[in-house]
């Protein structure tokens, strides 16, 4: 019999993900904190009076995010295939993310609109990123 120790705590994998759910998890859950850490600024802001509740832009919510994508972008490792996929991605997502703000921002406040639009970005990059650096590295060999 062969025990395996637990070594407890969170493992850390410097690697790049394995699958597109593990990295639209993994983003998701900074959108989660990102908007959490939001909702408490404004209701400082709010409760001091400084500025109405839902004015801070929602895209700060993707802080977290952009780095999970930079720390991807990393372990990659070199080649031309990380940098396009990683040009191709901010360039979809943002267009993605600013058309949903836009059509979101007339019937909301930033926050809300701003966040959609975060959401969407977030979700389209990680998608061009990992089928995209894949697809560029079966082309090129």
């Amino acid at each position: 019999m062969t025990q395996q120790r637990s070594t407890g705590g969170l493992r850390r994998n410097p690697g790049p993900v394995a699958t597109v759910g593990d990295l639209l998890g993994a983003a998701f859950a900074g959108l989660v904190v990102g908007i959490a850490v939001v909702l408490v600024l404004e209701g400082i802001l709010a409760v001091t009076g400084v500025a109405r509740f839902g004015q801070t832009n929602g895209w700060l919510i993707v802080i977290l995010p952009v780095w999970l994508f930079v720390e991807q972008f990393r372990a990659e490792g070199f080649g031309a295939e990380r940098v396009l996929a990683a040009v191709l991605g901010i360039g979809f997502g943002t267009a993605a993310g600013l058309t949903i703000a836009g059509l979101v921002a007339p019937y909301t406040p930033p926050l809300v609109s701003g966040g959609a639009g975060a959401v969407t970005a977030t979700i389209v990059y990680c998608f061009v990123w990992f089928y995209g650096l894949r697809w560029l590295r079966q082309r090129s060999g």
